[in-house]
């Protein structure tokens, strides 16, 4: 599926929550969800009874939305999640909070995923000091994440981490704001994750 490509504000109308999809305007109180609180459409204010099954599915599109996944990458990121010992639900949301893209956006220098993805593409972030434009590069331990020396005096990149300020900076990662660069110092517990994501229901779904 190709990725969406539509009003973002649009999709967390729909969901009725907060995805962190927009940075500034979500921290302002002036997102399209704050204003209208109900789902888009003619009759987006009628919320019908949702199948259990649809309750699933749309945890699962949530996550997809909220991290900015395809079904193919979610797919392969669950398999994985089942691979590995211990709770699915929990190794699916310590995986995909380890994705470059995240990482970027978690240590401050986003102020959403999608801007963190971009700044990925186009070559804006080193890894280890070498230059890494694949949002789905899966971050390890220890691992150094700095922002290129040219880029370090973006407007975008400089009110992102202003703004941390007031929404915080993950406690998995280290982070030096000045130098903008910071270390990935471990995976992050679940109950460290917050999230409007119910993982329970993702698994189920796809255990069936």
């Amino acid at each position: 599926m190709a990725r969406y490509r539509g009003p973002v504000e649009k999709l967390e109308r729909r969901f009725g929550v907060s995805l962190a999809l927009k940075g500034e305007r979500r921290l302002a109180g002036k997102s399209a969800l704050d204003k209208r609180p109900y789902g888009p459409g003619q009759h987006g204010q009628k919320r019908g009874k949702i199948s259990e099954y649809g309750l699933q599915l749309r945890e699962k599109q949530k996550a997809k939305v909220m991290y900015g996944v395809s079904e193919k990458q979610f797919r392969a990121i669950f398999a994985e999640a089942n691979r590995l010992d211990g709770n699915t639900g929990e190794n699916l949301v310590r995986l995909i909070e380890r994705r470059l893209d995240n990482v970027v956006y978690r240590m401050g220098f986003a102020t959403t995923r999608r801007f963190a993805r971009q700044l990925v593409t186009h070559g804006h972030i080193l890894v280890d000091g070498k230059k890494v434009n694949i949002p789905s590069y899966f971050v390890k331990q220890g691992q150094k994440i700095e922002v290129v020396e040219k880029t370090k005096n973006n407007p975008q990149v400089i009110r992102a981490i202003e703004l941390t300020s007031q929404t915080g900076i993950s406690p998995w990662v280290d982070v030096d704001k000045d130098k903008k660069f910071g270390i990935f110092t471990r995976y992050p517990e679940r109950e460290e994750v917050v999230i409007p994501i119910e993982e329970r229901l993702i698994v189920e779904l796809y255990s069936k």
